[in-house]
């Protein structure tokens, strides 16, 4: 039995007859969940949360319970492959690691002999805790072009509170906060980032007051004391409106302001432009509503703000951020006990010094795609992924020649899916690491297979800003899959950076820890390590930032060249923006919905999680369903400027009758045609990815509104997806 397993454990694990149990940490979603793996004759019977773990005291969502499901899949990738024939064409070889990984080296190493570095393009999806390991071999190998979702998801969080007050703040659950806004997220069900909605649900119980930003009635907004159901798309405007009301009714910290803030009198300025009236215009909150939320979260001491991705995939994405950390900071919340924390890691080597950005010369770094268009995505290591669309498709500014994505499926996750695949049919080369062979994956030459996080040792956690980092501990093996932490260690000793590189992947683990002069070995002995916590900080040493105060006028923005105060944009395509788009497309629709068995793209295989999603579905206000002639669970054609595809009608009434909402993601493994119907109900073949669509700093592109129509799929003849 685990050494690490306390005796009640062990007793049950008598009862039922496992071996042994393993003590590890869940990566089905953002990750964080500690988890104990139970094991008979080498193999993982049984999942169940982990009492002990600090970050979600025993419970688990459903994706964590079908682990299993994943790992032992019967379609599951279990040995490289090399593409026969041509691309998406289905066929493939049996192939060996050495035979799979020299080629890929000799692709690398050719291509940046003839045309730079910059001509190979890494990417990772949302990550397995992989992304230190996929910017280090990239910032050695000379190219400074990483492709994520760091565009629009989580990354603009990191980028615009650097810029801020130096870290991302993170809310304080472990000390009680009084009031709660959850903004542009749903806790509940994403369980996003450093947060578990286990900590969100134990906090309302305690009695903090809330309030719901979300044009959507979910669960947290049925039970909010102030919903605030904003048109989509709208959620600078009204930051900027309850911001108006706290400086004008001087509901702000005026200590803080006056002693830590940078930029107050034309921060001030700014705000007066959006008073509740005009905002009301603009968002459909009614004004009373927006003053009423204001004074409640400016008086109600600790408070916080659970934020989320939706305020990221927009036009305004880095603004909503830094007009979420302005109310945090004028409120007096920053950096106070069950307010928004900025917590400190161990003292370890951190993701960004693991990743090598600082062995990135200024002459490579200089030639990262869109690096000069978005400044802001650019000083964080991120780029724009049309940047690459277009570097492979017209070659300009200079041609991407191979693509290596690790755990990414971007014909699923990316605005503009028939570009991402004109991109992907072009490209030279193109390699793949992934569970299984998605949509994606079947475009490339080689498919390398993965291994889940219960294959796998590695420091978990070890680049959120909770303060906690927990010990993942490999249980099982399936096949010849290995994490991507070991073959891009491997890959790099073939490649020429070996002399930064380990001999196995478990020296890189204690060179993470060593300024704690611990090894793996001692880590894995325990439970998790935690940063120190020192409230208010910044009393004594100032925030991180070039002035040393919360800067709400931004000198790094105005330095790139962009308006260093926060504003609203209307976006591109809505009601007020093209009236002749309008009468062709009438409704705002919602994109990105999230699904508690589902992860973007994945999961679509694993039963348990089918069981409780089999469709796609566009959720649609009755009024609006009896006007188009859309009964329940009908399929329904999603008509947008560039596209269409097919869901299955949901009457919702829990939202205005002139939105309708629809899920990512979806492709149909149970299909076995090459591409598995990627097409057919994927919501980014409806989204715009153009430059002018995107937030003019961050490169985010704007996914989660647009202008759409809605009909029933008979109107059209096709044919029943049953």
């Amino acid at each position: 039995m685990s050494e690490f397993v306390p005796s009640n454990i062990q007793r049950e694990m008598e009862v039922y007859g496992y071996d042994t149990v393993v003590k590890s940490h869940c990566r089905m979603c953002h990750g964080g969940c500690g988890v104990l793996v139970y094991l008979k004759n080498g193999k993982a019977k049984k999942i169940a949360g982990d009492p002990d773990c600090p970050i979600n005291h025993g419970t688990l969502c459903p994706k964590g319970i079908a682990s299993l499901q994943l790992a032992y899949h019967p379609d599951r990738l279990t040995y490289p492959v090399r593409r026969i024939g041509p691309k998406a064409s289905g066929k493939w070889e049996r192939i060996s690691w050495d035979e799979a990984l020299d080629t890929i080296a000799g692709k690398i190493n050719d291509y940046k002999a003839r045309f730079g570095a910059e001509s190979i393009v890494m990417g990772y999806g949302t990550g397995r805790d992989n992304e230190a390991v996929i910017y280090r071999f990239a910032n050695l190998l000379g190219s400074p072009n990483v492709l994520t979702a760091g565009h629009f998801c989580y990354g603009p969080r990191i980028a615009t509170s650097i810029i801020t007050c130096g870290t991302n703040p993170i809310v304080d659950y472990e000390n009680n906060p009084r009031c709660i806004i959850e903004w542009g997220n749903n806790i509940v069900i994403s369980n996003p980032d450093e947060y578990k909605g286990e900590s969100f649900s134990v906090a309302l119980e305690k009695g903090a007051k809330l309030i719901v930003v979300d044009p959507r009635m979910t669960r947290a907004a049925a039970r909010a004391d102030i919903w605030l159901q904003l048109r989509p798309g709208t959620d600078a405007a009204l930051a900027l409106g309850m911001l108006n009301v706290i400086v004008r009714e001087e509901l702000y910290d005026r200590d803080f302001v006056e002693n830590h803030v940078y930029g107050w009198e034309p921060f001030v300025e700014r705000v007066n432009e959006y008073p509740p009236d005009k905002v009301e215009q603009i968002t459909w909150v009614p004004r009373e509503k927006i003053a009423a939320a204001a004074k409640l979260f400016a008086t109600t001491k600790p408070a916080g703000i659970q934020w989320g991705v939706a305020i990221e995939q927009q036009i305004n994405c880095a603004d909503n951020d830094r007009l979420l950390m302005a109310l945090m900071g004028i409120t007096g919340n920053i950096d106070v006990p069950g307010g928004q924390v900025l917590f400190q890691q161990p003292g370890i080597r951190n993701v960004g010094y693991f990743g090598a950005h600082r062995m990135l010369s200024d002459a490579q770094r200089a030639k990262r795609l869109g690096g000069d268009r978005f400044r802001l995505a650019g000083n964080f290591g991120i780029i724009n992924p049309k940047c690459v669309w277009d570097a492979i498709i017209t070659e300009k500014p200079y041609p991407v020649k191979m693509l290596f994505f690790i755990s990414s499926n971007p014909l699923l996750t990316r605005a503009n899916a028939d570009e991402v695949y004109r991109a992907l049919e072009k490209v030279e080369f193109m390699a793949v690491s992934d569970f299984f062979l998605t949509p994606t994956a079947e475009m490339a030459d080689i498919v390398l297979p993965a291994a889940t996080w219960l294959e796998m040792d590695y420091i978990g956690d070890f680049w959120k800003r909770h303060g906690y980092i927990l010990p993942r501990r490999k249980a099982i093996q399936v096949g010849e899959c290995r994490s991507d932490h070991e073959m891009l260690n491997d890959l790099a000793h073939r490649v020429g950076q070996g002399e930064y590189w380990w001999d196995n992947f478990e020296q890189a683990l204690d060179w993470i820890l060593e300024p704690l002069k611990m090894t793996w070995r001692d880590f894995k002995k325990l439970d998790y390590l935690r940063g120190e916590r020192i409230p208010q900080k910044y009393r004594t040493v100032g925030f991180s930032t070039p002035t040393g105060k919360f800067e709400l006028y931004s000198t790094m923005l105005e330095k790139w060249g962009y308006d260093p105060l926060p504003r609203y944009r209307e976006p591109l395509e809505s009601p007020y923006s093209n009236p002749g788009t309008v009468k062709q497309y009438p409704y705002i629709l919602i994109t990105g919905r999230r699904i508690p068995g589902f992860f973007h793209s994945e999961n679509r295989q694993l039963p348990w999680m089918r069981e409780l999603n089999r469709d796609p579905v566009v959720e649609i206000h009755p009024d609006a369903a009896k006007k188009e002639g859309i009964n329940e669970g009908d399929w329904v054609i999603i008509e947008s400027p560039r596209g269409k595809i097919r869901q299955r009608a949901k009457l919702f009434p829990g939202m205005d009758p002139r939105i309708v909402s629809a899920e990512h993601g979806w492709w149909f493994p149970e299909n076995k045609d090459p591409g598995h119907g990627w097409r057919e109900s994927n919501i980014n073949m409806l989204t715009d990815n153009s430059y002018a669509n995107c937030d003019p700093a961050m490169g985010a592109t704007h996914i989660r509104t647009l202008m759409c129509r809605i009909y029933p799929e008979r109107l059209e003849g096709d044919v029943s997806h049953e």
